[in-house]
């Protein structure tokens, strides 16, 4: 410091271990740092030398020096942590020299490492025993963080936010315990949304008597998405694409279509669902609802190895199936009969990997077969929840689309960060306080957990202390329909469940956690994320709807995730919904192109490019005469072999080099096959 005078916006003086601290500041700089010693005269306290310290040296200052600083400084403060004493005795020094000094509030850790940090009511961070600044509250909770894993930069900021919000250091790392404080916890709400769409009353619709009279024993009056889509011709046989969120009714729409044309003899109707699952669900509700005036059956597709396909009927009204059970009955030349009506249900999984580019190829080779078999007379209507570009894919679709953006329910979106390890104990709270409460119409909130594997839901379930059961396509029929019943009946608190469930779990549920973001090993996306929380509040049951997420800082299921489950959380919370668009890597190039030309001959181009997808038909079919799996456009009998246990090119070839070297080609299959057993 010069000898010469300083001009000085702050002179602060803390209190420390029976010394006077001293900083002096100049445009929010620290100019130096220091210990007042004070003397007692005759005349009252006066300082006695002022030790500067720099790092590990130290220089002294005579007492005028100090009293020249107080004379420049604009203003001269006093920590409130400065005991009684220390306060009366530094306002006599400072009255001496006709100098003004005032106490104020400050952060004590700053004016311990010497620092003079101002606290007023918008800016104090209440810890457990004081209040401090901003920035030492943030290196306190970065200290929290790290004991509990790295976190990441979303989600730190997201308590960050937090922390200045509520301005209490301790509510914010109690999260990190698994508490659930609902105003800490609350990212957003979703708010309901109404759109004025004039009902279609039931009794205006004169569908074929056997399912007019049930609808108007069921309804008076259609739903916004029902009518809109009757109003746009829906059941005049109109193609169309039906986007809207959970429980606003979608269903129907393909039910009243379907079953109508049937019933007036134009048709067998086909309704496709991605998972074997959701098919026997629907199979079960069309058979109780239906199954008095239309014959009923199932198609799944028993396995890749082996399908004897015995309970299914191919002269049925009514055929619901499996994505994967129907092209099965495509690829082996089965007879589906007549189809007037072709309901595909999550249509948004034209998108989604490997069942993708099988989903996009299945509904060109049922195109296929339809314009040969019903004249192209039939009659396709597409549902789905999340589509992040509706008006692209119905266009790709030749469909009418008929978008209804209703939310009946408000949504309440949380977040808490938790170990993996005390996540159950949180999801077992939830239950509780939801179960232990009814809405307004008299229900009581009942729970889905979402996770990512089989033996975690069963895991989840047994610990939860109200009355629980595991559900996922591991489950044989009987169970699962015990577990829907119960569910229904309100004698379950909550249902466990895997994330690859979530596209048609349809259970009245109030509340939605995530135990997991993951789908076995991969990561969410955000329709997936869109759907299963889409499944919290129904209009009839809730009065509005919960969604947990239970994010692990720094957690991941598997090594091949590269981001981190705190990550995710918050790209999932703020992300928009991708479009929904069907790529094409080499080996999906040649499967489907292998599959179309099983199905199509000498039309296998037709349906290549009928695809939403762009599919490289060329290299693919010069691949698949590499491979020998086609010899012109006929597939060999390994061709036909690879295409009917849906192999890639991959699995064929390691099966192949299995039976060439002597290994065994069976437990090889079974591996492949199995490949999904934690879903």
């Amino acid at each position: 410091m010069s000898r010469q005078a300083v001009r000085v916006d702050t002179l602060f003086l803390h209190e420390d271990s029976g010394q006077y601290r001293t900083v002096v500041q100049r445009d929010g700089d620290r100019v130096f740092i220091g210990v007042l010693e004070i003397k007692e005269t005759d005349a009252g306290p006066r300082p006695a030398r002022l030790r500067i310290t720099e790092g590990t040296s130290e220089e002294l200052r005579s007492p005028d020096e100090f009293v020249e600083l107080a004379r420049h400084a604009t203003r001269i403060r006093i920590s409130q942590q400065t005991t009684r004493r220390g306060r009366e005795e530094l306002n006599a020094l400072f009255g001496a020299y006709q100098l003004d000094a005032k106490v104020v509030r400050t952060c004590r850790l700053c004016a311990k490492g010497g620092w003079y940090s101002p606290l007023t009511d918008e800016n104090a961070i209440q810890t457990e025993t004081e209040e401090i600044c901003p920035d030492c509250a943030r290196e306190q909770l970065d200290r929290e963080l790290a004991y509990h894993g790295d976190i990441t930069g979303a989600a730190q900021s997201r308590l960050e936010e937090l922390l200045f919000e509520v301005q209490d250091l301790e509510r914010i790392t109690n999260l990190l315990q698994g508490e659930l404080d609902p105003e800490l916890t609350k990212f957003d709400e979703i708010s309901p949304t109404v759109e004025d769409v004039d009902p279609v009353p039931v009794d205006s619709l004169s569908l074929h008597p056997g399912l007019q009279g049930k609808l108007e024993g069921r309804f008076d009056r259609l739903l916004p998405v029902q009518s809109l889509a009757v109003e746009n011709g829906v059941t005049d046989g109109s193609d169309q694409l039906v986007v809207s969120a959970t429980a606003t009714g979608k269903t129907l729409v393909g039910e009243m279509a379907g079953l109508d044309r049937t019933l007036n003899g134009r048709g067998k109707m086909l309704f496709l669902v991605p998972l074997v699952a959701l098919a026997n669900q629907k199979y079960n509700e069309f058979q109780e609802q239906y199954g008095d005036v239309v014959d009923v059956t199932l198609r799944v597709g028993a396995s890749r190895i082996n399908d004897t396909g015995e309970q299914f009927d191919p002269g049925a009204d009514v055929i619901v199936g499996t994505y994967e059970g129907i092209d099965h009955a495509l690829r082996t030349g089965k007879d589906l009969g007549d189809i007037g009506t072709v309901v595909i249900d999550e249509v948004h999984m034209l998108g989604e990997g490997e069942r993708g580019h099988r989903l996009d190829g299945l509904i060109s080779r049922l195109k296929h077969y339809c314009r040969r078999y019903s004249e192209g007379q039939t009659q396709w209507i597409y549902l789905s929840a999340t589509v992040g570009n509706p008006r692209t894919l119905a266009e790709a679709l030749e469909a009418t689309l008929i978008e209804f953006e209703e939310r009946p329910v408000p949504i309440q979106r949380h977040v808490t960060f938790l170990d993996s390890r005390e996540k159950v104990d949180v999801e077992n709270k939830l239950v509780r306080r939801a179960f232990d409460s009814k809405s307004s119409k008299g229900y009581r909130g009942q729970t889905i957990i979402f996770t990512n594997s089989r033996r975690r839901c069963h895991e989840i379930s047994r610990r939860i202390e109200y009355s629980s059961a595991p559900y996922h396509a591991g489950l044989d029929n009987k169970r699962r329909n015990r577990v829907e019943r119960e569910f229904a009946d309100q004698e379950l608190a909550a249902v466990v469940t895997t994330a690859a469930l979530a596209a048609g779990v349809d259970f009245p549920a109030s509340q939605v956690i995530f135990d997991s973001l993951a789908m076995g090993i991969e990561w969410l996306s955000v329709q997936e994320f869109h759907q299963m929380l889409g499944r919290a509040g129904r209009p009839d049951y809730h009065d509005e709807g919960t969604v947990y997420l239970l994010v692990e800082p720094d957690g991941a299921y598997h090594g091949s995730q590269e981001m981190t489950e705190d990550e995710v959380a918050f790209k999932l919370l703020k992300g928009e919904m991708e479009p929904v668009q069907t790529r094409y890597d080499e080996a999906a190039s040649v499967e489907e192109t292998l599959a179309n030309v099983t199905v199509g001959g000498s039309r296998a181009k037709v349906l290549n490019e009928r695809m939403v997808g762009e599919v490289p038909t060329k290299h693919a079919l010069g691949k698949l005469l590499e491979y020998e799996f086609i010899d012109g456009l006929e597939p060999t009998p390994t061709g036909r072999a690879v295409t009917r246990h849906f192999l890639s090119p991959g699995d064929a070839f390691a099966i192949l080099d299995s039976l060439r070297t002597g290994k065994s080609a069976s437990d090889l299959v079974a591996r492949m096959a199995l490949r999904g057993e934690d879903l």
